[in-house]
């Protein structure tokens, strides 16, 4: 039997074997569904052994033993699209090759199954089997190329952003300090003045410690806590003031109950929650409240923070916790309220929210508006 009709006949278990091996890496773990965890691995397989079976001279051999096969402009090959979509769902390059090393190391597999159906070994045989070979080989440098690109990709969108976001708030210090030493400011407009730059402070403050956040995160150190014996009651209050000095035009309403104190680190949980104040205020209507609300539910203590606005999309529930990820308001030209598009504040507060141990969600309805609930353990397990 030749082997591009043995992957085919095969190929439920080579899936299978894919499957299990993909589902040991850290962000497939419990968060991906089988056909997840499966997508375009059947593409590949078939573009496999479409290749095997395909002619070949000797020049297109070498070139694709290098990882220079010619590319289809056309339309982008199975392991390129697995590539991005792996990049998009947070896998590391060291993961996603393992993944392909997963399925080199089926090739011992395949040939163990193969080779006794054939009646001999023979110049053909061989051929095929490096054939198999290459085409492993160039799926993988196919999806290695793809996986860079996009990371490039989305490095240089960031540090675009990251560059226009500061722009604003540092042209208005610097437009304060020109007011300051060259006019005579009248005291009313010198408190003004004032709260421009406290606000512009504050705006920069918050981007820096959610990239701090996010680059412990990257760096494979997790978010890093100091539990302290602490009230949750204190800490919500506390940022409020934060969450109006960057939308001063919105609405904050804290209500708490209960016994809020516990063993967290009120440092982080300040961050937590002003980021999702400031969220909830950035996306929510401009003639509706932000609401808060702490009580203390068996051994947890729960936060809610619900705005009326834009429903979000359910495709998008899980995806606004990932970095680089922020939704577009319905009507930009006319949304003028301060907004950091970093990206990085719903994940710095997820980062948080497990450090502590817990758990974050949202829901998002047109009639209960959208809320996110954190839960976190009073105690540390």
């Amino acid at each position: 039997m030749r082997l591009n009709i043995f992957i085919h006949e095969h190929m439920a278990e080579i899936l299978a074997e894919w499957e299990s091996f993909a589902k040991t890496l850290s962000p497939a773990s419990g968060e991906m569904t089988p056909l997840a965890l499966r997508d375009h691995a059947r593409e590949i397989l078939v573009a496999v052994a479409l290749d095997i079976k395909t002619r070949q001279s000797s020049e297109e051999q070498y070139q694709k033993s290098q990882g220079l096969a010619p590319d289809d402009e056309c339309e982008p090959s199975a392991a390129a699209i697995h590539g991005a979509l792996r990049q998009a769902s947070n896998f590391s390059l060291l993961q996603l090759s393992a993944e392909f090393r997963a399925l080199r190391a089926l090739r011992a597999t395949v040939l163990r199954l193969w080779l006794p159906t054939l009646k001999e070994m023979s110049e053909a045989t061989a051929y095929e089997m490096v054939r198999f070979n290459e085409a492993i080989d160039q799926a993988l440098a196919e999806s290695v190329v793809t996986y860079s690109a996009r990371a490039d990709q989305t490095r240089e969108l960031f540090l675009a952003i990251l560059g226009h976001d500061l722009r604003a708030p540092l042209a208005t210090m610097s437009m304060a300090g020109d007011m300051l030493t060259r006019t005579a400011v009248a005291p009313d407009q010198a408190g003004k003045i004032g709260a421009r730059v406290r606000r512009s402070a504050r705006l920069m403050s918050s981007m820096v410690d959610d990239l701090l956040g996010y680059t412990r995160t990257q760096l494979g150190s997790g978010m890093p806590i100091v539990r302290h014996h602490a009230d949750v009651k204190n800490v919500c209050e506390a940022t409020v003031e934060d969450a109006s000095a960057t939308h001063p035009s919105m609405r904050f309403d804290v209500n708490t109950r209960g016994d809020l104190t516990g063993e967290f680190d009120s440092v982080r949980l300040h961050q937590l929650f002003v980021n999702l104040l400031v969220n909830a205020a950035q996306y929510g209507a401009k003639d509706e409240t932000v609401k808060m609300e702490a009580f203390p539910e068996a051994d947890c203590v729960v936060v809610r923070v619900t705005n009326h606005g834009p429903v979000i999309p359910e495709e998008f529930l899980t995806t606004i916790f990932r970095p680089l990820v922020q939704l577009e308001p319905d009507d930009p030209a006319v949304d003028s309220r301060p907004r950091t598009s970093l990206g990085l504040g719903l994940y710095v507060a997820r980062e948080i929210t497990l450090a502590h141990g817990g758990t974050i969600d949202v829901t998002s309805t047109e009639a209960e508006g959208t809320t996110f609930t954190v839960r976190l353990p009073k105690r540390s397990n």
